[in-house]
């Protein structure tokens, strides 16, 4: 199913990919304890989750949009391809920019190695997903 050159069944699939990781990375089952640490908060001064579970939705939506555009503009035809493209993203382009924000904010390595491996790890699956999804 394609729109535009965008493989749309691609996109939600890759889009729930990314939001089903965050779901567990950032749960006590994984990081949700070490995580609230590192950004000084407990369950209960968390707040509610709607308003960023909403804006993560939309980053999450508009990565696999990114990746499908890019698969378009490339023509993934193997998975190692598309293991190559999403550890490009992930460890060339998102983590020096999450680096780069940790050094001038001082979030501490804790934060920035819990934020940055769901974000590495996130590119990937959302791109092996874009794959497998036609």
């Amino acid at each position: 199913m394609e729109f535009l050159g965008l493989n749309i069944a691609g996109i939600i699939t890759a889009t729930f990919t990314g939001m089903v990781l965050g779901g567990l990375w950032y749960s006590p089952v994984l990081f949700g304890k070490q995580w609230m640490t590192a950004i000084n908060k407990t369950p209960e001064t968390i707040g509610t989750p709607t308003g960023p579970m909403m804006g993560s939705i939309v980053a999450s939506l508009l990565t696999a949009t990114g990746i499908s555009i890019l698969y378009s503009f490339i023509g993934i035809e193997q998975l190692i391809d598309a293991i190559k493209i999403g550890l490009c993203l992930g460890v060339l382009i998102v983590f020096p920019a999450l680096l780069s924000d940790n050094l001038f904010c001082g979030w501490g390595t804790r934060l920035l190695v819990i934020q940055s491996g769901y974000r590495i790890l996130a590119i990937l699956l959302m791109s092996i997903a874009m794959f497998y999804v036609v």
